[in-house]
């Protein structure tokens, strides 16, 4: 197996495609796999991609829209149902 210290999980792709592309792949990798919290339970770890942009929480069930790669963009912030609540939106 190649050299994987610092491109981690994108070392499957060996020599190819460049160093600059494989790091920016691997930084994306981790950050869509590190640990999330459910913005209903607030749970830290439970919360999993379902595809592009839908993510479940496993502890609570409950799905949410969020980025493609992180549940929790900057530009659209998911609210937990009790801040929609504070601001009389729900």
């Amino acid at each position: 197996m190649g050299r994987t210290k610092v491109v981690g999980s994108a070392g499957r792709f060996g020599a190819r495609y460049g160093a600059t592309l494989r790091k920016k792949v691997a930084l994306i990798e981790k950050k869509t796999r590190g640990p999330h919290r459910c913005p209903r339970c607030r749970t830290l770890g439970t919360v999993k991609r379902v595809s592009i942009g839908i993510w479940t929480c496993r502890k609570c069930g409950y799905t949410f829209a969020g980025g493609a790669w992180v549940p929790r963009t900057a530009m659209g912030k998911t609210f937990a149902p009790e801040e929609l609540k504070q601001m009389g939106l729900k």
